[in-house]
């Protein structure tokens, strides 16, 4: 989700609405009632204090404020008092039943849409799937092709004929190797010995996007979602790059901001940037958020 509201946030901006982002700040040690992570120029909090996708939001969205607390409604005061903001994003806010929301937009993975289909602990979902009822808008991520997703599709057009769907990806952007300064287009991976590993929901996603790069993947570790690394942890994986002779390093973005600080060592430790795109009838998305918003 964190591309998407990116690509929501930018788009916005683009409109001339005054856009800051409110998230909970997932994993961050903050205790503040609100902190702001960025003023849209300045970062003004590190990852382990607002969580790595507030900081990564921050890293990538100019002009735009992140601010960051465990009540939205207290987040969106802050902004609107300091920024004047007029347009608010929730990063995560769909089960945020305390605010009156003008859109509210789902993002399902349209491969792996509800898993087992039972709630926590034992399935992967937060709530039921009846409640996708209060969803404006549905869009299926991930959308490659309608076969792969095509039980995920009949699954809401016959539970929720009404709700609107549109089709979006996660597309690799650049891969990047700061200690390096070089930025090349992710083609770059094709045919090099690559090492990777990444800290996400679903990490096998991450080794998936590297195959169809065309990398020679000569080790793949999947971590738990913000999961925080150990300098030796890092450590470790350098070394077998070295063992195996791996030409790289690579990891995803969410997961450079929580490893950057102790990273130095490795000049061929990089990362690969994602971008969110919207694949069929774009225009859907944005003129409901038009029409909801208007005064």
């Amino acid at each position: 989700k964190t591309p998407s509201v990116m690509m929501l946030a930018r788009w916005a901006l683009k409109e001339g609405y005054r856009v800051a982002v409110l998230s909970r700040g997932y994993g961050g040690r903050y205790r503040d009632k609100v902190l702001e992570v960025s003023d849209g120029e300045t970062i003004k909090a590190d990852p382990l204090d607002s969580g790595d996708e507030a900081y990564l939001l921050a890293k990538k969205l100019d002009g735009i404020p992140i601010v960051i607390s465990r009540d939205r409604y207290t987040a969106g005061s802050f902004a609107h008092g300091k920024f004047g903001t007029n347009f608010f994003i929730l990063d995560d806010g769909f089960q945020h039943l305390a605010l009156n929301k003008d859109l509210d937009i789902v993002l399902i993975d349209s491969e792996s849409a509800f898993g087992n289909g039972h709630l926590l602990p034992w399935g992967p979902l937060r709530e039921s799937m009846d409640q996708l009822a209060r969803a404006d808008i549905i869009v299926l991520t991930r959308f490659r092709t309608q076969d792969a997703a095509k039980s995920t599709m009949d699954l809401l057009n016959e539970k929720f004929p009404e709700i609107p769907v549109c089709y979006a990806d996660h597309e690799p952007e650049n891969v990047i190797f700061p200690q390096l300064n070089e930025s090349h287009a992710p083609d770059f991976l094709e045919g090099k010995r690559v090492l990777a590993f990444a800290g996400l929901a679903r990490p096998e996603v991450f080794r998936e996007t590297l195959i169809r790069l065309g990398a020679d993947l000569v080790y793949f570790r999947g971590f738990r979602d913000h999961y925080r690394f150990k300098p030796n942890e890092i450590q470790k994986l350098i070394h077998m790059r070295e063992r195996l002779g791996a030409q790289y390093l690579v990891t995803t973005e969410k997961d450079w901001v929580r490893i950057a600080a102790f990273a130095q060592k490795c000049p061929e430790l990089g990362y690969l940037s994602i971008q969110f795109k919207l694949i069929s009838k774009p225009d859907k998305l944005f003129k409901m958020i038009k029409n909801a918003i208007q005064p």
